[in-house]
C-alpha cells in the first residue's frame, strides 16, 4: 500500500502544470506564427532593419517582463516572499496566455494561477489585477501623451498637464478612504463581503501604490521608448507619430477587443495611432507604416517567446538546485 505521504503528494501534471502550460503554449505560438507568416519571412524581414537592432529591441522588451514581475512581487509579499523565480515563472504564463486568447480572455488566469501557485484569494488576485490594470492604462497613456508633448512647439502647457496626469493616481488613491467608509455601512451580507474582498486586493499603503506606479510607469515608459525607437529606424515619421503607433498598439492590446494573438488588431492599432499622431497618409507611406506595424508586432511576439523560455530556464535551475 502507499504511504500517507505517498498518496498526499500531488500529481506529476500537478507539480510541473505551469511548465506543461508554458511549452504547450511556446509550441502552439510558434506553429501559429510560422503559418500565418512564416519564420523565413520574417527573418528576411529582420536582416533589413539588422539583427542586432532586433535583438537590441528584444531584450529591452524582455527586461521589461522582470520588471512587471518585481511589481507583482512586491505587490503580494506574503505569498511570494523568496519565490521571486516561480511568481516570473507565472507571469510569463499568463502573459502568452494573454496575448495568445481572444478578447482579455487570457486575464482570467491571473487569479486562478495565482490561487493555485500562491494560495491567494480569488477576489483578492481580481481586485490586484484591475488595479495594476488601470495602472497600466494610466502609464500607457502618459508615455504616449510625452510624445505629443515633445512634438508641441510651445510646451509649458503642455507639459504642466501631462504631470498632472501622471500624478493623478495619488489624488484618485487618497479618496479611497472617505469612498470605502461611505459604502461600508451601506452594504451588507454577500455584497459587503465583496466589497472587503476587493479592499483586500487594493494597496494597504500610499507607499505600496507609489512603489507600484513608479515600476509601472518605468515598464511601460521603457516598452513605449522602445516601440517608438523601432518605428522610427523602420521609417514611421515624425516622432509623434511614432509614439503614437506605440501607443495604438499597446492600447489595442490592453482593451477588450484583442484579437487572437494581436493578430490585425495590433497591427491596425500600430497604423491607426501613427496616422492620428501626424504619420503622412499618402498611399507610399500607409504601405511602409503597415509594413512597420507587422514588423514591430513580430518582434513584440518574439520577446513574449523568449521571456516565456527564460522563465522556463530559471524556474528549471531553481529545481535543479533545490534537488527537486
Amino acid at each position: 500500500m502507499q504511504s500517507d505521504a505517498a498518496m498526499r503528494r500531488p500529481s506529476a501534471f500537478a507539480r510541473h502544470r505551469l511548465t506543461l502550460i508554458a511549452l504547450a503554449a511556446i509550441l502552439a505560438y510558434a506553429v501559429f506564427v510560422h503559418y500565418i507568416w512564416g519564420w523565413s519571412t520574417i527573418f528576411a524581414e529582420w536582416r533589413g532593419i539588422g539583427y542586432g537592432t532586433v535583438a537590441l529591441a528584444i531584450g529591452l522588451l524582455v527586461s521589461t517582463y522582470f520588471v512587471r514581475a518585481w511589481r507583482l512581487y512586491d505587490y503580494f509579499p506574503r505569498q511570494t516572499g523568496g519565490r521571486f523565480i516561480e511568481l516570473f515563472h507565472l507571469a510569463q504564463v499568463h502573459n502568452l496566455l494573454n496575448i495568445m486568447l481572444p478578447f482579455r480572455s487570457g486575464e482570467t488566469s491571473f487569479p486562478l494561477l495565482m490561487r493555485t501557485e500562491f494560495g491567494v484569494p480569488l477576489l483578492h488576485g481580481t481586485s490586484a489585477l484591475m488595479v495594476m490594470r488601470l495602472l497600466d492604462l494610466h502609464a500607457l497613456l502618459a508615455a504616449g501623451g510625452l510624445g505629443l508633448v515633445l512634438e508641441s512647439e510651445n510646451k509649458l502647457w503642455p507639459a504642466l498637464t501631462w504631470l498632472a496626469f501622471l500624478l493623478a493616481p495619488i489624488p484618485a488613491y487618497l479618496a479611497k478612504g472617505p469612498v470605502l467608509r461611505l459604502l461600508k455601512p451601506k452594504l451588507k451580507g454577500k455584497i459587503g463581503r465583496i466589497l472587503e474582498g476587493i479592499e483586500d486586493g487594493l494597496p494597504a499603503t500610499l507607499a505600496g501604490l507609489l512603489r507600484a506606479w513608479v515600476v509601472t510607469v518605468i515598464n511601460w515608459g521603457v516598452k513605449v521608448a522602445v516601440f517608438a525607437w523601432a518605428l522610427g529606424l523602420m521609417g514611421v515619421a515624425p516622432i509623434a507619430a511614432s509614439f503614437g503607433g506605440a501607443l495604438g498598439g499597446e492600447l489595442s492590446s490592453v482593451l477588450p477587443f484583442h484579437a487572437p494573438a494581436g493578430v490585425g488588431t495590433y497591427p491596425a492599432g500600430i497604423v491607426a495611432g501613427a496616422l492620428a499622431l501626424g504619420a503622412p497618409a499618402g498611399k507610399a507611406a500607409v504601405e511602409l507604416l503597415g509594413k512597420a506595424a507587422v514588423n514591430m508586432h513580430l518582434i513584440i511576439m518574439l520577446s513574449a517567446l523568449i521571456g516565456a523560455a527564460v522563465s522556463l530556464l530559471l524556474n528549471g535551475l531553481r529545481k535543479l538546485v533545490a534537488g527537486r
